[in-house]
């Protein structure tokens, strides 16, 4: 039943946005980009762009609500007088407060034996930051205060909006560079009054289609590279707002807990990026958006 309804609500969400974009491009011409005399590349950097960016920025808007919708979040009200609640929210807000933020982030947990948590919202001022039941459970005081100063930590550097800014332009490069050099390939050839005379317009889209792919791959590499780095400046982050024993400790139950760890499975894409702990991938973590704990802890250890 919760598949179904994260798989629904994807549907939605991805329908809602082609829809949207679909209706700005059409209204601004940008859509005939292509005709018999070739590409128009204005309006072709257009049409990229808007794409580009506006899935990311719709997305990125939406964050907070398709988080607790796909997740089943339980947000904890600042009036709560529940003591482990209470507990919990005072330590996000202490963290938030040390790390220079002036509205207070949400703070939410979600049901989840995993030992996990993420912030997402589409910027600092409208955060939410989720910690799952399992983290709760298995984790101490110390270990759950490194985790959340990760997670704030996420929050300060602004790394919602960075990362959809980055994914927003490398979709719009990818777009436009697989439809020049598509173009180039079928249909680059012309007669004398300028008409393309080149492969026909379904030759021209199966191209692009197969470049637009291989192009999302390579631009994959420079996001997960990024994603990366990211992960060991809110490490270190967390390392300063709750002290580097926490966060080591932190990413040491999460290095022994591993194994039963299914964030890859069990989360949507749009808080994925932004958990504490990512599944590292078969390729030599080149598409990881995690760096292994092992390294994480080791270069903590360097820092303390």
């Amino acid at each position: 039943m919760a598949l179904a309804k994260r798989i629904f609500l994807f549907l939605v969400v991805n329908f809602l946005v082609v829809v949207t974009i679909s209706i700005i491009t059409n209204a601004l011409g940008l859509n005939y980009y292509l005709n018999d005399y070739g590409l128009d590349t204005g309006k072709l950097a257009m049409f990229c762009a808007v794409w580009g960016m506006g899935g990311s920025f719709i997305s990125l808007l939406m964050s907070r609500a398709i988080a607790k919708m796909s997740m089943g979040l339980k947000v904890i009200p600042t009036t709560t007088t529940d003591p482990g609640l209470r507990d919990l929210l005072e330590m996000v807000h202490d963290l938030s407060r040390r790390a220079g933020l002036t509205t207070m982030p949400e703070v939410a947990i979600y049901d989840s034996p995993e030992l996990n948590a993420f912030a997402t919202g589409p910027s600092r001022s409208q955060a939410l930051v989720a910690v799952s039941s399992g983290l709760l459970q298995r984790m101490d005081r110390n270990e759950l205060a490194g985790v959340l100063g990760h997670e704030i930590s996420h929050v300060a550097n602004g790394d919602m909006v960075t990362m959809t800014l980055l994914q927003g332009i490398v979709n719009a490069f990818v777009m436009f560079f697989a439809r020049i050099l598509a173009f180039a390939l079928v249909r680059g050839r012309s007669d004398e009054n300028g008409r393309s005379i080149g492969g026909g317009y379904m030759a021209y889209y199966l191209v692009e289609m197969l470049l637009q792919f291989v192009f999302m791959l390579l631009g994959s590499l420079v996001v997960a590279w990024f994603s990366r780095h990211r992960e060991f400046r809110a490490d270190a982050g967390g390392a300063k707002l709750a002290g580097a024993s926490g966060m080591i400790g932190a990413l040491q139950a999460l290095k022994r807990n591993a194994s039963g760890m299914r964030a890859e499975i069990e989360t949507p894409q749009t808080v994925r990026a932004l958990m504490i702990f990512g599944k590292p991938t078969n390729i030599g973590n080149l598409f990881a958006s995690h760096p292994p704990l092992d390294e994480r802890i080791a270069r903590l250890q360097a820092e303390a």
